[in-house]
């Protein structure tokens, strides 16, 4: 099965690898898991300020800071772990990868937002779940 784990380095994607690593027979390494980071892209006057090549730097480097911890862990509980980041409105960017990736499942942390912080702030997991037609589930 392929695993798509969305990360972004707060503290819900640490309780998202803590399950992962804690639910071995169901996260076992008979499967093949992916880090994603999605980002969202520089504004269009700052990236064509710095140039394409530092806008690209930049945000290797921030997906860097996220997902080589989380492989690290995960590759040293026994599983098979690569990563791969995308710029893009993020709930969409990781649904879309998710899909076109052919994965199996997309497991991701929830903030935990109640019915008025998703009405003023959004969410990134609805976001998600409205795009994805690849199964998800939510670590709270």
């Amino acid at each position: 099965m392929k695993i798509l784990l969305a990360a972004d380095g707060s503290d819900y994607t640490n309780k998202m690898v803590e399950y992962v690593l804690k639910q071995r027979e169901l996260f076992d390494p008979s499967h093949a898991y992916t880090v994603f980071n999605a980002q969202m892209p520089l504004p269009n006057h700052a990236a064509s300020v710095v140039g394409s090549q530092a806008t690209h730097d930049y945000h290797d480097e921030e997906a860097r800071k996220v997902l080589e911890p989380v492989v690290s862990r995960l590759q040293a509980a026994g599983l098979s772990a690569t990563s791969a980041w995308k710029t893009g409105s993020v709930g969409e960017t990781i649904a879309d990868y998710a899909t076109q990736g052919g994965y199996d499942l997309v497991l991701m942390g929830s903030h935990g937002h109640g019915a008025l912080g998703r009405l003023v702030m959004g969410s990134v997991a609805n976001r998600v779940l409205a795009h994805c037609t690849v199964p998800v589930l939510l670590v709270r």
